[in-house]
């Protein structure tokens, strides 16, 4: 049932025991709520990367040479495709998983965790030798950023490892297909059988992505998520506002473009649907930008939205369209309480994923998503404090 449109091999390191705090599995579900009437028949299929994360804090990243102590140390799963659809299915969304692992131990740890987060992962490729994507994280506790070192999983994951009549199957009644940019071959064959299904795509632009590798994906998109860093790269303009309208205009297809911009929130640009009024004098993105920014309550706490009415818009030495700007803000999150932004643009698409699916409005969806990504932000790792649908904090936008 799709959706309604709104317009080098390595040697894999060994399983580390528990240290302190952390865990290797995800802490077992509270009471869940029954799955929203909207999301009961949707099914959500992810195609992208998975990993196992060794993550540890330090008091401040090391300088050449240095040797210092950890702090807390987590084993967990990682990678975009796999930290996305937990999210999603701990808000109650249907989902399942192509990507590829090897035939190691940490293959198997990352499979047993998807599979208790409840993901189907019967269309996950297992390859005979090789290793599985890991990668360490290192958190600095004191200006609150993380970097990743990743080694990469071998062999890769291409079209000829999954058959046509198994790709068919892993489509079979999905109403969403969420694609990470990983594995482009493979993403881009499962974007084209699922576009011949009519399957809406949903695309994580990252700006590590090369034009060839991202560009045939997003012009299969219905919609596109990026995070800050990205729409500069890809239109050399600097301004956000102008850079997201020039996405929409060389990419016809895409019903909105969204910016994640950590604690400054978000930015939306949503296409106005075919047959609306279209007789209207263009106003410049920019100044439209601005006065939402003047709107924008500094005091408030929680998440909000505001929205530009629909509007033909252009931008400096670009073409016009007809949408709509929304900026969502970001949860103030006490300095005591931010632990670890790891995985933070993934639960916000994983929300994103779950208001898609249950035809949530921009309104609400944008701050919904800005909220479940302030939640993660107070644990480690990039799934250990991804909320549940029962979770108090997000009754207002589950209701």
């Amino acid at each position: 049932m799709p959706l309604l449109l709104r317009c080098s091999p390595a040697a894999s390191p060994p399983l580390l025991p528990r240290r302190r705090s952390g865990s290797l599995l995800s802490a077992a579900p509270p009471g869940r709520r029954p799955l929203l009437p909207a999301a009961a028949g949707r099914v959500v299929l992810g195609c992208g990367l998975v990993t196992l994360d060794y993550l540890a804090t330090v008091d401040a990243y090391p300088r050449p040479d240095d040797k210092i102590r950890s702090g807390e140390l987590q084993v967990s799963g990682g990678g975009n495709a796999g930290n996305a659809l937990t999210g999603a299915a701990r808000l109650g969304l249907n989902t399942r998983l192509i990507s590829k692992v090897a035939n190691d131990e940490i293959g198997g740890t990352v499979l047993s965790e998807l599979k208790e987060a409840g993901i189907d992962i019967s269309h996950v490729i297992i390859s005979d030798g090789g290793n599985t994507t890991f990668v360490y994280v290192i958190i600095d506790k004191q200006t609150k950023t993380r970097t990743c070192i990743i080694t990469s999983g071998y062999p890769p994951m291409i079209p000829s490892d999954l058959r046509m009549s198994s790709l068919s199957a892993a489509l079979q009644d999905v109403s969403l297909l969420y694609l990470d940019g990983y594995s482009d071959e493979m993403a881009l064959a499962v974007a084209k059988q699922a576009d011949q299904m009519k399957i809406p795509i949903l695309v994580d632009a990252e700006p590590e992505r090369t034009r060839e590798e991202l560009g045939a994906l997003l012009s299969l998109a219905s919609y596109i998520v990026c995070n800050g860093k990205f729409p500069e790269k890809w239109t050399s303009i600097p301004s956000i506002p102008s850079a997201l309208l020039e996405i929409l205009l060389q990419y016809p297809r895409a019903c909105f473009a969204v910016v994640t911009l950590g604690e400054n929130g978000c930015m939306m640009l949503e296409r106005g649907k075919d047959g609306e009024n279209y007789e209207t004098e263009p106003v410049d993105i920019e100044n439209v930008a601005e006065s939402l920014r003047l709107k924008v309550d500094k005091d408030d706490i929680l998440p909000t939205c505001v929205s530009s009415k629909f509007m033909r818009l252009t931008a400096r030495g670009s073409g016009n369209i007809f949408a709509r700007l929304l900026i969502g803000t970001a949860e103030s999150i006490p300095a005591s309480e931010l632990v670890d932004t790891t995985g933070c643009g993934d639960a916000f698409i994983g929300a994103v994923l779950h208001g898609l699916s249950t035809e949530m409005p921009p309104e609400k969806m944008l701050p919904f998503a800005c909220q479940v990504a302030g939640i993660k932000c107070r644990a480690i790792g990039a799934r250990s404090g991804l909320p549940w649908q029962s979770d108090p904090r997000l009754t207002k936008y589950l209701c």
